[in-house]
């Protein structure tokens, strides 16, 4: 059988609600400034949801309004890691985890579409939760509303953006 993105076991789903209840904090790995990538995109909904995100990104200064830091070690000097989301090739998982497990991190989370086998049972096995394959903001939506058939609950079926609808 053909394995999809978000099809995997990355969590069990009340692992995954409890996760995005608890924690508040994300340092983003790989948050990218560009408004058309994944990453922004998820992240423009997790922070305007209320979390804190500390993008983790050496080749930026800012990412929506919140300050760049080039590593994991930088995050975790403007507070405790609680989530570290990575966006980023499964082959750049390792040492992220690796370092996360270091700082002392409380959740590793792998983006949809990210696996990396040996470095979430490293994790688990340093007593994180893991979860992989998964979107924080399809996660986030799906138990705390804005999820629907289309994509998102904006009340407007159409293809026109928000604004357009106002003269």
């Amino acid at each position: 059988m053909a394995q999809y993105a978000g099809m995997s076991d990355g969590a069990p789903s009340d692992a995954v609600r409890r996760i995005l209840e608890r924690y508040r904090r994300l340092a983003v790995v790989g948050l990218s400034p560009k408004a058309d990538r994944p990453s922004h995109r998820a992240m423009v909904h997790m922070q305007a949801a209320g979390y804190e995100i500390t993008p983790v990104n050496p080749m930026c200064d800012e990412v929506l309004g919140n300050p760049c830091v080039p590593t994991l070690a930088a995050a975790a000097e403007r507070g405790p890691l609680e989530i570290v989301d990575i966006f980023r090739r499964p082959e750049d998982v390792p040492p992220i985890v690796d370092e996360a497990i270091a700082l002392g991190a409380k959740v590793i989370w792998m983006q949809l579409g990210i696996t990396s086998p040996d470095a979430a049972q490293r994790a688990r096995d340093a007593g994180l939760e893991v979860v992989e394959d998964r979107c924080t903001k399809m996660e986030h939506c799906r138990f705390f509303g804005g999820l629907n058939v289309v994509g998102l609950s904006t009340g407007v079926i159409g293809s026109r953006r928000m604004d357009a609808f106002h003269p």
